[in-house]
């Protein structure tokens, strides 16, 4: 759960608001072809829930009202992956800032396969 006081109260953003809205905007930039499991326990979700879940690949966290962005994804062969980490970077930073009005400190993104399609 990651709040923020405004000047007429507290607002308190769910992770799951979060992962839905962070991954649906990576998903629909160039050339990614997917979410990855950053981690084990991701790993053990999609075993558990099937290939995909809205987390899989995020990780939100909040600092002095900060956000840092945590992405693993998967990119179609023969994207610049440089140019997609960007993009994507871009992209992820304005839908959040534009939706919650939380600035995003960082965006790390970790391209963890190359799929051909």
């Amino acid at each position: 759960m990651i709040t923020t006081y405004f000047p007429l109260g507290k607002l308190s953003f769910s992770s799951e608001y979060f992962s839905g809205l962070v991954g649906e905007a990576a998903k629909n930039c160039f050339g990614v072809a997917g979410m990855s499991t950053g981690s084990v326990k991701d790993s053990v979700k999609a075993l558990v829930l099937g290939a995909d879940f809205p987390e899989k690949g995020v990780r939100v966290t909040a600092q002095d009202n900060m956000l840092y962005i945590e992405l693993h994804i998967a990119v179609s062969y023969g994207v610049n992956v440089a140019s997609a980490a960007q993009s994507i970077t871009h992209r992820v930073r304005d839908e959040v800032e534009q939706a919650t009005g939380l600035k995003v400190a960082r965006v790390t993104v970790s391209v963890d396969d190359i799929i051909d399609n």
